[in-house]
Order: C-alpha cells, then structure tokens, then sequence
C-alpha cells in the first residue's frame, strides 16, 4: 500500500483522482475502523481556506467574525458526516473499485472482527472439558 504525498493527499482531500498506485490505500482510506474520522480530517482542509475568506471578509468585531465562521463551519460538518458513505463510495470509484466495495468492505471488516470476538469470549469464558459456560 502506497500512501500519497502531502501535496497528492491535499489535492485528494478537495476531491482529486489518486494515481493507480495509491488505489489500494484509498480502499484502506475510506473502510479502516477510522474511515469517518479521516473524512472529518478531510472536511476541515476543505473549510480551512473558506474560514481564513471568512475571518478576512465578514466586517464587524473579532466576536461576529467567530460567531459566522463557526456556524458556517457546523453546517458544513453537519453536510459532510451526512454525505459520508456516499463521498466514501465515490472515493473509492475514483479508484478504480466497483459502486459498494468500501461498504462492502467495511461490513466484511466488521463481521470479522464480530467472529474474532466471539472466539476470544469463547476462549475466556468457557470451560474446556465440559464445555459449559463458565460466567454463571
């Protein structure tokens, strides 16, 4: 798995095809257990330059400034965490993967790591000669 460069990764974060290389860590991107935080991470380089517009433009006290800036940017959270399955699968189409493979992909994760789970409770908890349950 290839990561990209800082300055790929940027122009990744506003929405650019990585090169074929990069494909696999795209795919690892948007289904590892903190795919959704990575978006948020995204998300924020995305309102960075909007907010230093904003801060720059919007007239009046420092106080009125914040104020515009942080509710423009709850909105623009509130819009990407909706949107961030879909901004996920178009990621990973960009890529060169088929439409659902990060859901796909992240529900395989999750269900393996539902039966490593079971194994391990199973492996504390149960009694081997007799195979009983050993919690109550």
């Amino acid at each position: 798995m290839t990561r990209p460069n800082p300055f790929r990764w940027l122009a990744y974060a506003f929405g650019a095809r990585l090169p074929e290389r990069h494909r696999t860590w795209v795919l690892h991107d948007v289904t590892c257990p903190t795919w959704w935080l990575r978006h948020f991470a995204r998300t924020t380089v995305q309102l960075l330059p909007l907010v230093a517009v904003l801060y720059l433009v919007v007239p009046g006290p420092v106080w009125v400034k914040i104020g515009a800036i942080v509710s423009g940017a709850v909105i623009g959270y509130f819009y990407s965490m909706v949107y961030v399955t879909e901004a996920s699968e178009t990621r990973v189409m960009k890529a060169g993967y088929p439409v659902g493979a990060a859901a796909a992909t992240r529900e395989a994760r999750r269900a393996e790591a539902h039966v490593d789970a079971r194994l391990r409770f199973d492996a504390e908890h149960r009694d081997e000669r007799t195979g009983q349950d050993r919690t109550g």
